[in-house]
């Protein structure tokens, strides 16, 4: 029989989306939630206060936590790369490369979309990008607006689950917790664990698997409905020659293709924790955006990405740090060939520093990045008290019992965990369903024997296709704020519903064959 206890936290829960739906601050709601249920159950005799003195140790073990450090970092690359207008320089480029076939600007919105979320990983920029960017030139082409606006839509979603994505790291933190406390739980003392290194492992395939799978739709239509996505002439194009394109496109497309090779490369290679990754894309976006933004080529930029690289490469080779007591010559060496290359990266790192402040834009990349990662801590913090009150009222232990209860088994559990979070992600954001949602569902799956890896892509994918479900989806409401006039709000959702069926179409692929989130990370880190 449900106690008191067991009561109050389900009313906490319910109270707190009630007040999100007021439009209430997040990371407010959660807090004040947790502490008014915590008083009314110690009023009550069903909550012990004591739990509250675990939450400063929690806030510390956040604000020391290494992991965490990548936010910053990658909410500051994504964020320099945009006011830099690599966006905008790649759509021209793919709509010139693809604007000649039928439905090429759907395609060239699809691929820059896969460009955009491996270098910024930020859903809002992305879609607000390429909303005022591409629609515009889609519609005057003669696009049909429904699929205009469900390319753009599901396009700027693909920064939830192409790594690197803030949505993983957050998550990866949050179910490496997760796997530890259940395989404790199951009696294993030495637990093993999974990091964001993996997930951003398992996300490639099935990121790359749904770029794929939104390029077959947009053929599709093209070949079946003509008139809904025309060809545009290569002439109109401004491109009067094979060559000019094609140097057009090794511009635009080389800097960041580059950046994310050596960001993500890294990780994968076991170079770099995604941590040292994300400054290195942090400095590279830097130096990106000085050359870009600067009137004439600079030297000491180039000299800052080759040593950069050089950086990269030595560190891939040797081991280079010198906290040791006995260094081999060689290593010695190579520590001295680092040190030279960090004063040239150091260099080119002034150099951009100022162009980027003379154009006005570094002042405005800072404030955002400080703006963004604000809200995300500050939501974290929040969620962290929420989610101590709600164990101390035993609600971990009620989902626990619910979970393993259901008929059906695994299948079962994971089943009413997927559909509990889809339904969730209309009204709470990423970060609040991480915090908030799995820590409390994930440590009870893990003990069923489900693969983390697996289960942490399930849950990025399943949030993905929220944020682009009518009538809630946060990607419709940010194109929505940017769409012109004429483009109806039906239009935006009716041009959405094929992406969500193509997300959930992925997302049942992707329970039936695990392994396409399982198989690279066993490959590359065993």
């Amino acid at each position: 029989m449900t106690g008191l206890p067991e009561i109050l936290a389900v009313l906490m829960f319910v109270a707190a989306c009630g007040f999100l739906l007021t439009g209430f601050p997040v990371a407010f709601t959660l807090a004040g939630s947790a502490l008014l249920f915590a008083g009314i159950g110690a009023a009550l005799g069903a909550f012990d206060p004591s739990f509250l003195g675990a939450y400063p140790q929690r806030v510390f073990g956040i604000m020391t936590n290494e992991v965490l450090i990548a936010v910053p970092l990658f909410v500051f690359m994504g964020v320099m790369l945009e006011r830099s207008k690599v966006a905008q320089d790649l759509l021209d480029t793919m709509g010139a490369l693809f604007g000649p076939l039928r439905g090429g600007l759907g395609i060239s919105v699809s691929i820059v979309g896969a460009l955009m979320a491996a270098s910024t990983g930020i859903v809002g920029a992305t879609v607000v990008t390429m909303g005022l960017l591409a629609l515009p030139t889609m519609l005057r082409r003669g696009y049909d607006p429904k699929l205009a606006c469900g390319s753009i839509c599901a396009a700027g979603t693909l920064g939830q689950i192409i790594p690197p994505s803030i949505v993983l790291v957050l998550l990866g933190d949050v179910i490496s917790a997760s796997y530890q406390a259940a395989q404790l739980e199951q009696g294993i003392f030495a637990p093993e664990s999974v990091s964001v290194a993996d997930l951003f492992a398992g996300a490639l395939l099935p990121g790359l698997a749904l770029v794929g799978m939104y390029i077959l739709y947009q053929i599709t239509v093209a070949w079946l409905i003509p008139k809904s996505s025309p060809p545009i002439p290569r002439d109109s194009l401004g491109i009067d020659s094979s060559t000019a394109l094609l140097s057009r496109v090794l511009v635009a497309l080389v800097p960041p293709i580059a950046l994310v090779v050596a960001v993500l490369g890294s990780i994968l290679a076991g170079v770099a924790t995604p941590t040292e990754a994300a400054a290195v894309g942090a400095i590279g976006a830097l130096l990106l955006a000085g050359h870009r933004l600067g009137e004439t080529n600079s030297p000491a930029i180039l000299i800052a990405v080759l040593s950069l690289i050089g950086v990269l490469v030595l560190t891939s080779m040797l081991d280079l740090r010198i906290t040791r007591d006995d260094i081999p010559t060689d290593d010695l060496i190579g520590v001295a060939v680092a040190a030279i290359l960090c004063v040239g990266v150091a260099w080119g790192t002034v150099v951009a520093l100022i162009r980027v402040f003379g154009v006005g834009v570094l002042t405005d990349v800072v404030r955002s990045t400080a703006r963004i990662t604000s809200m995300v801590f500050v939501i974290v913090i929040g969620a962290q008290l929420f989610s101590l009150v709600f164990r101390g009222f035993g609600g971990d232990d009620m989902v626990h019992d619910l979970l393993s209860g259901l008929p059906g088994g695994v299948f079962a559990a994971v089943l009413v965990v997927m559909v509990v979070m889809f339904l969730l992600g209309f009204f709470l954001d990423f970060i609040e369903i991480i915090f908030v949602v799995v820590p409390i569902v994930a440590p009870v799956l893990l003990q069923m024997d489900v693969s983390p890896v697996w289960l942490g892509i399930m849950m990025a994918v399943n949030l993905q296709t929220s944020f682009l479900t009518p009538p809630f989806g946060f990607s419709l409401f940010y194109l929505r704020g940017v769409a012109p006039k004429e483009v109806a709000t039906t239009q935006i959702y009716r041009g959405a519903v094929p992406f969500v069926i193509i997300q959930l179409a992925c997302l049942v692929v992707l329970a039936l064959f695990p392994q396409l989130a399982t198989w690279l990370p066993s490959v590359l880190f065993g």
